[in-house]
């Protein structure tokens, strides 16, 4: 009886979720396809380095195939120490990134949409050198996959939208 009534419930409500006309982002007609054909072009620095691998993985480009747009976009790093210890050394970062991107017509190169993406993540940091290191590369590898994140939505919403809007 129970089990009954709890499958009762479920097509229920997928019945009223298809009938409310939410689309998901990514079912729209032509988003997930010209999200595959950004080619993004990589900043200098370990940070651009990485935030461009975490938007080719998060694009899903296509290798090979000719790109519709390109991501230009370069990366500000800032570090900031957050917790001291009693010896007044720092043991605790907090590291700042700042992305400002700009999607090109890759025919005219006339920029079509632009942005600012920040991200802000903290590590601990160790008294070894090489467990300091790790630590931080750590920390930018977790803004750039963030900052990627981000500035995949937003691209996604604006194809999903009105791409007349910069």
């Amino acid at each position: 009886m129970i089990g009954a009534l709890r499958l009762s419930l479920v097509a229920l409500s997928t019945t009223a979720l298809s009938a409310c006309g939410f689309t998901p982002l990514y079912a729209r007609p032509g988003v997930e396809g010209d999200l595959a054909s950004i080619e993004t072009i990589a900043s200098e620095g370990r940070g651009g380095y990485l935030l461009r691998e975490q938007l080719d993985d998060a694009l899903a480009h296509r290798q090979g195939t000719p790109a519709t747009y390109k991501l230009a976009f370069a990366v500000n790093e800032q570090r900031f120490a957050r917790g001291v210890r009693l010896d007044n050394v720092a043991n605790r970062y907090e590291l700042r990134m700042s992305v400002t991107w700009r999607l090109l017509d890759a025919k005219s190169g006339s920029e079509v949409h632009k942005g600012l993406t920040e991200v802000s993540v903290t590590y601990d940091s160790a008294d070894q050198p090489y467990a300091a290191i790790a630590a931080q590369q750590d920390g930018q590898e977790r803004a750039a996959t963030e900052a990627a994140r981000k500035i995949q939505l937003d691209i996604a919403t604006w194809l999903a939208g009105d791409k007349k809007k910069a």
